[in-house]
């Protein structure tokens, strides 16, 4: 990949280095919501209306999942949030028990949060030349936020040195994403990566999207170079991921999701819910608690956008305690989870450790 890079870089003019260096000067500072106490602020906004009211109810009900010693709470992420800021608040919600499985994008567990893994940083734009000028140096833009692209391919490269060390057959993304877990424990930069704090806490992340990220790239690789020399290569089994999360479903009982986006991971994680009750479980319960943080429209039809009610209509949610916030969660979420975290519900908490099903 370093080659490619190296080819197209030398066919084309020289990176301006002291350009780059310019733009990428801010780096992006992670929320600490152990530093400031919500709970005031939310407070005073349930008691307002619109939005804040909205987001009053489902901090409330966030606080009722972490105090239902039944509940196992879901953390579901689509979006980029984590490279807006919101990295290190995820991070904690693993390490303080306050969320039991995670199903998101293969932006936001790679892209994002393995890269910072692995020393790499976010880096707000102060400024935006045009696009093609970013591209000419090798910056990748998510609106006000740049990525090296360098960095990234760094991380393409090392998910290809994890596939290569592994034994050449089937994995779900949650097996996978397990060994980037390891491999940060061994050699990686930041203690707060949600990554390597889930494998620390047994704490089961699924991505069912996982090669829409720079884990296809890496994987890739690692099959083409593999299928060259005739040898065998790893896979990612989708199926399995499936699999595994309405296992963790049928075993949980009692289920709540804290949703931020929607897309795959919303659809993926409410799904299970009628996949245990084809594979005989018709007791199953629906999801009992829901929150969905989005800005998407919901006239136009799509997942991200559709309401939890529409959801009860598939069988999957509880209409009786959910609640919808349209609002950009990078703006919203620090609120919420720091209510939560001094509320300290988390403190009463068994540990479920779900990874464990799958040791």
């Amino acid at each position: 990949m370093t080659d490619t890079l190296n080819k197209t870089q030398s066919a084309n003019a020289p990176i301006n280095d002291t350009r780059k260096a310019e733009l990428l000067s801010k780096q992006v500072k992670h929320i600490d919501i152990t530093s400031f106490d919500a709970r005031p602020i939310v407070d005073a906004m349930s008691d307002m209306s619109f939005t804040s009211r909205d987001l009053g109810r489902a901090t409330k009900i966030y606080n009722q999942m972490l105090a239902d010693k039944d509940c196992t709470v879901c953390l579901v992420v689509a979006g980029s949030t984590s490279a807006g800021g919101c990295m290190d608040l995820y991070a904690e919600l693993v390490r303080n028990n306050m969320v039991d499985c995670i199903v998101a994008t293969g932006a936001t567990i790679v892209d994002m949060d393995f890269f910072e893994g692995l020393g790499h940083k976010h880096f707000q734009a102060l400024e935006i030349p045009d696009d093609d000028t970013l591209r000419s140096l090798y910056i990748d833009r998510i609106y006000d936020t740049y990525i090296d692209e360098e960095a990234l391919q760094n991380v393409d490269h090392t998910i290809f040195e994890i596939a290569e060390s592994l034994e050449p057959k089937a994995y779900s993304s949650r097996a996978f994403i397990r060994e980037m877990g390891k491999y940060l424990v061994e050699h990686g930069k930041k203690e707060n990566s949600l990554v390597k704090l889930a494998y620390e806490h047994d704490v089961p992340i699924f991505c069912p999207a996982f090669v829409d990220s720079s884990a296809g790239f890496g994987l890739v690789k690692h099959q083409v170079d593999a299928a060259k020399a005739g040898k065998p290569y790893l896979m990612i089994d989708a199926v399995a991921d499936f699999r595994e999360l309405t296992q963790i479903k049928i075993e949980a009982g009692t289920t709540g999701l804290l949703m931020i986006g929607g897309g795959v991971p919303k659809n993926f994680i409410q799904d299970t819910v009628v996949c245990a009750e084809i594979l005989g479980h018709e007791d199953v319960a629906v999801h009992k608690y829901a929150v969905q943080i989005t800005v998407a429209d919901v006239r136009d039809g799509a997942c991200s956008s559709s309401t939890l009610q529409e959801a009860a209509s598939w069988g999957k949610v509880n209409t009786g305690i959910e609640q919808m916030v349209f609002a950009e969660a990078g703006s919203v979420m620090p609120l919420l989870a720091s209510d939560a975290y001094h509320r300290g519900h988390w403190k009463d908490r068994a540990k479920r450790g779900w990874a464990k099903l799958f040791a």
